[in-house]
């Protein structure tokens, strides 16, 4: 099927064509964390995605970026990992893992820095408390499908707003943003490629589970990769390719049980035939560590920002 084709089919089964933007009504928060850290500010916002729904972020700014001196920004998506309190939390250097505090370690390279909480996440849990954690976001999902569409559709139309959001910040050079994810985050980041032009590089960390992979291994799988009605037209393999030829970097490892290597080596092949077909082959790169799960390990990490500072700086 014509990549062109299988976008369409794949807009169709995330749920429709996403509405017009509405006004942003960016807000500065007040916070209890030092707005001062090591080599970056950092600052809480919300802004809309859909009126009357808010996305709140943390938006951590290097030393020495002004708008008269902008950066490159970077939106960092969350993992899942069940830790629905935590959200942008990790990222942004607040909570749970030291390894994904990974917005930090990109803010210390100077990039201006967005980390927003994912539907279900940290602040946008179940507002009237009447379901916790994996409950709310299994209401969530199944309220998106009996309205025709998915959390992907959701997912997607908030990150969009993210980089909405990044874009009308002074400090950051409109023409070089990227993205980058680990786990559920990698997920959002090969979702939300195809969609936004914006991002001319992407980086996604140990997720890349195929539907024949996920059938085959019985694997209960996070919602976003769960669109309807898609696997007869192709599979998430198939999705990623449709960034070609913008840059897009993927770490995989060996040992993941969350993404099957075998499935994801397929995976990989039919992503570079999707560059090699519009001239891009040295836009797209691999790596599968070997005798590694699911982490980001040193080697992943070093790899994830030589692709930031290849294509953003």
């Amino acid at each position: 099927m014509a990549a062109i084709d299988f976008k369409e089919r794949l807009l169709k089964c995330l749920g429709g064509p996403w509405p017009e933007p509405c006004d942003l009504k960016p807000r500065r928060r007040e916070t209890e964390v030092k707005s001062q850290q090591d080599g970056y500010r950092i600052e809480s916002w919300d802004y809309e995605v859909e009126p009357n729904d808010r996305v709140p972020a943390w938006l951590l700014i290097p030393d020495g970026v002004t708008p008269q001196k902008p950066a490159p920004a970077v939106a960092v998506w969350h993992q899942h990992n069940g830790a629905y309190t935590i959200g942008k939390t990790e990222p942004a250097g607040l909570g749970g893992s030291p390894m994904h505090h990974t917005g930090v370690g990109l803010a210390r390279e100077g990039y201006v820095v967005i980390c927003p909480d994912a539907l279900c996440f940290g602040e946008r849990q179940d507002p009237t408390k009447k379901q916790g954690g994996g409950n709310f976001e299994r209401f969530e999902f199944l309220r998106y499908v009996v309205a025709g569409k998915c959390m992907a559709w959701k997912n997607i139309l908030d990150m969009r707003r993210a980089i909405d959001f990044l874009v009308s910040r002074p400090e950051v050079k409109a023409d070089k943003i990227g993205c980058y994810g680990h786990s559920m985050g990698s997920t959002h980041t090969w979702l939300v490629g195809p969609w936004e032009e914006r991002l001319k590089c992407l980086v996604g960390n140990c997720c890349l589970p195929t539907y024949r992979g996920i059938h085959r291994e019985h694997m209960l799988h996070c919602f976003p990769n769960f669109i309807p009605g898609i696997f007869e037209h192709g599979d998430t393999p198939d999705i990623a390719a449709l960034i070609a030829p913008r840059a897009l970097h993927l770490n995989l490892g060996e040992t993941d049980g969350g993404s099957p290597i075998d499935e994801a080596r397929r995976g990989i092949e039919t992503i570079a035939r999707a560059y090699q077909a519009v001239h891009a082959e040295d836009k797209f790169s691999h790596f599968i560590e070997v005798r590694v799960g699911h982490v980001l390990s040193d080697e992943m990490w070093r790899r994830a920002k030589a692709w930031f500072a290849k294509y953003l700086t």
